[in-house]
């Protein structure tokens, strides 16, 4: 019963390639995710028409609204990607974080701002940081696109951040919540163990990949894990799907776990390799030309091979993102614009009828639905033929709105006809009237 831990960054568009490529390689009985062990039953939604990224899972407590977490997800989100997988598989996926349920149950109920979080990564210190000054790279940032998510090398990738992280983490002493968001995700891979699952795969943040290694030494035991989890308080939760946005996926925003540039994530994600840098650069310039600006295919190319030769002149493995918008700047001008719009971006997601949804959206979905139900049992079809004699009339379209009328006319006829056509349509009732007099309003 082997068990792969895949240390992935939240929103990184490179370990999210290199789940899937993983996944592929594995083909595991069950997949376990980093997320709230509460929203388990409505992972089956990802990957079903109509729920498209960004979407977050609410989680909320219904007696008091104002207690609530959002657990964001993109296209390029690595638990997306493997829920999804999951999901167009066959393969059992559970949810195997500390249950909201425990974290709400200990947040104030005063309804106000401070009572709503978003579900992210609380590591102590910048392991990113740490790992990337030892590599001599003082932009964190950087240095992690260059060696993962620019690359998405599967398997071999996950092997080189837990030895990573497992340094990173030595003399660190857990939260007492770190405690219990790890001794639960430890529980539940157990328990897939004692299920008689073959073959294992948890999908989880880097920084957790050490102590979810339920096999090395000095990891806390079955026994601690229950005694750490025993008595916590709950309360009742519930889960709901909702639409998000790139721009709510930026640091800037304040989630925790955010990324800096989510529309560029998105494009690498969609278009990997050098074939991505140049087609950015086709994005920009219709970007920047429907914008009013100068933007030719030779600014395209001129572009493309000036970031190239940044990228060699800083010593980068590839380009990244700042040699993207360096050349973009120097070659079509516009970098605020090109920033606001592609590598943030306003992106927003959609979540179908029938998935799980907070009760406000349920009722005005309930109540469109009926509106138009009752609307089509209202239509009536009636003639009035109280004359029969023959008039040139016009054939006239009356329309009555709330009160207000308008009308539109069509050519006159000039052949005799025994009565002329209209609609008269009052706030959504529709009849059809066949009369041989003039409508006046």
């Amino acid at each position: 019963m082997s068990v792969h831990l895949l240390g992935i960054r939240h929103h990184g568009p490179g370990s999210a390639r290199s789940v899937l490529q993983a996944l592929d390689d594995l083909r595991p009985d069950i997949v376990l995710v980093e997320a709230p062990a509460d929203v388990d039953n409505a992972l089956r939604w990802v990957g079903e028409p109509g729920l498209e990224p960004p979407v977050a899972l609410l989680t909320y407590v219904p007696a008091e609204p104002g207690r609530a977490a959002f657990a964001p997800f993109a296209t390029f989100s690595p638990e997306w990607q493997a829920i999804r997988w999951a999901n167009e598989h066959a393969v059992a996926v559970h949810a195997i974080d500390l249950p909201l349920a425990v974290t709400l149950a200990t947040t104030g109920g005063g309804g106000g701002d401070d009572d709503v979080s978003l579900v992210a990564e609380s590591a102590p210190p910048d392991p990113l940081r740490e790992l990337a000054a030892a590599a001599g790279d003082p932009d964190p940032e950087r240095w992690w696109e260059d060696v993962i998510e620019h690359r998405g090398d599967g398997i071999p990738a996950f092997d080189a951040v837990a030895e990573a992280m497992a340094a990173a983490r030595e003399g660190f002493v857990p939260t007492r919540r770190e405690l219990q968001r790890e001794a639960h995700m430890r529980r539940a891979i157990r328990a897939a163990r004692r299920a008689g699952h073959g073959g294992i795969v948890v999908v989880c943040g880097a920084w957790h990949v050490p102590a979810l290694d339920v096999d090395a030494p000095g990891v806390p035991n079955a026994s601690t894990d229950s005694a750490t989890l025993r008595g916590l308080p709950k309360v009742k939760t519930a889960v709901a799907w909702v639409p998000w946005t790139h721009r709510r996926l930026a640091a800037g925003s304040g989630y925790a776990a955010g990324v800096e540039s989510p529309g560029w994530y998105r494009h690498v994600f969609d278009h990997p390799g050098s074939d991505g840098v140049a087609r950015f650069f086709v994005d920009a310039a219709r970007l920047v030309r429907e914008r009013g600006g100068a933007a030719s295919p030779d600014h395209l190319i001129a572009g493309t091979r000036l970031a190239e030769s940044l990228a060699a002149m800083r010593g980068r493995p590839r380009v990244g993102l700042a040699e993207v918008l360096d050349a973009a700047d120097a070659v079509m001008g516009g970098l605020d614009l090109v920033r606001r719009e592609l590598v943030i971006g306003d992106e927003l997601g959609t979540v179908p009828d029938s998935a799980p949804q907070v009760p406000l959206a349920r009722d005005v979905t309930s109540a469109h639905t009926w509106r138009n139900r009752a609307t089509a049992r209202r239509t009536r079809s009636v003639d009035d033929r109280t004359s029969t004699h023959h008039c040139h009339l016009d054939a006239t379209r009356v329309i009555v709105r709330r009160g207000a009328c308008s009308t539109q006319r069509t050519p006159r006829h000039h052949s005799g006809v025994t009565a002329s056509n209209r609609s008269v349509a009052v706030d959504f009732v529709v009849f059809r009237v066949q009369r041989s007099s003039r409508w006046r309003c």
